[in-house]
């Protein structure tokens, strides 16, 4: 029976009346999405989606500075099916904004936390600059679990500080820090793999990202030294479960990476459970 943890699910979009450009042309230009993309979710629509592909638990986006009512209420509705991932750390002005973090995480079911190096300071910062630690460092005091974009974006932002090669220094000086790698990390691949064989704190997540269409070095990794490394996200509307959940089951993969890759490594890493397949 297939069982999976979607890693990263969208239910703020409907909040606004109009996206902003840059989400526009995400949606037009590079997905080819339907207009019903951004439109709001019911939570019996979502369940009905979860429960037809298998997932026994979805990671909501929420952002700190614009707070998500949709979220919250799904969590508040069905405490067993959601979890948060909270974005919007200020990190100019970290020491309120991480105690807000802090905050947070006591008083609701916190997955992870994440942010985007192209998506803050006009892709100013690297992650391997200094902006970053304090967030490094409380998501370490806290064993909070952190998920930085990787790969060029889509929208039309400068995408160069989203090579991995910058979590080489940050998993350097930061060990203790649980770092996943979002939204995959093309062209930058083999990087990423590397990465993720030489440091035991550092994963990926396809989030966003078609499993067909997924690097034969990839699948690769995952089969033979990665099969507690790799995760599964939809980016759900905007890659619907219903299409992307029976594209990772078609992938030519034991049945045990197959569980490891939907659900067993983020049940481990995000919410302390034990991963399937041991590395060999």
């Amino acid at each position: 029976m297939t069982r999976v943890i979607d890693g990263l699910v969208n239910v703020h979009f409907g909040e606004v009346e109009q996206q902003p450009d840059w989400m526009l042309k995400v949606r037009d230009d590079y997905f080819k999405g339907p207009k019903s993309m951004f439109a709001q979710p019911e939570l019996d629509e979502l369940i009905d989606e979860m429960d037809e592909q298998g997932v026994e638990k979805a990671i909501l986006m929420y952002n700190m500075r614009k707070p998500s009512a949709t979220a919250l209420k799904f969590v508040e509705a069905r405490p067993e099916r959601f979890a948060l991932a909270i974005n919007g750390v200020d990190l100019l002005r970290p020491v309120a904004s991480l105690r807000e973090l802090t905050a947070l995480t006591r008083d609701l079911p916190v997955a992870y936390t994440a942010v985007g190096a192209s998506f803050w300071g006009e892709g100013r910062y690297p992650p391997s600059d200094a902006v970053y630690y304090p967030l490094y460092y409380k998501c370490s005091e806290l064993g909070l679990p952190l998920c930085m974009n990787t790969g060029i974006p889509g929208p039309p932002i400068p995408g160069e500080v989203q090579n991995p090669i910058y979590l080489d220094m940050v998993c350097v000086r930061f060990p203790e820090l649980k770092l996943c790698m979002i939204h995959g990390a093309d062209p930058w691949w083999d990087v990423a793999i590397r990465l993720l064989i030489k440091y035991s704190n550092l994963r990926l997540m396809t989030s966003a990202w078609s499993p067909k269409r997924l690097p034969d070095s990839l699948i690769h990794y995952m089969r033979t030294r990665g099969k507690q490394k790799v995760m599964f996200g939809s980016d759900w509307p905007v890659l619907p479960m219903r299409r992307v959940i029976p594209e990772a089951l078609a992938l030519d993969l034991p049945a045990d990476v197959i569980d490891n890759y939907l659900y067993a490594n983020a049940e481990a890493f995000f919410f302390g459970g034990r991963a399937g397949q041991e590395q060999e």
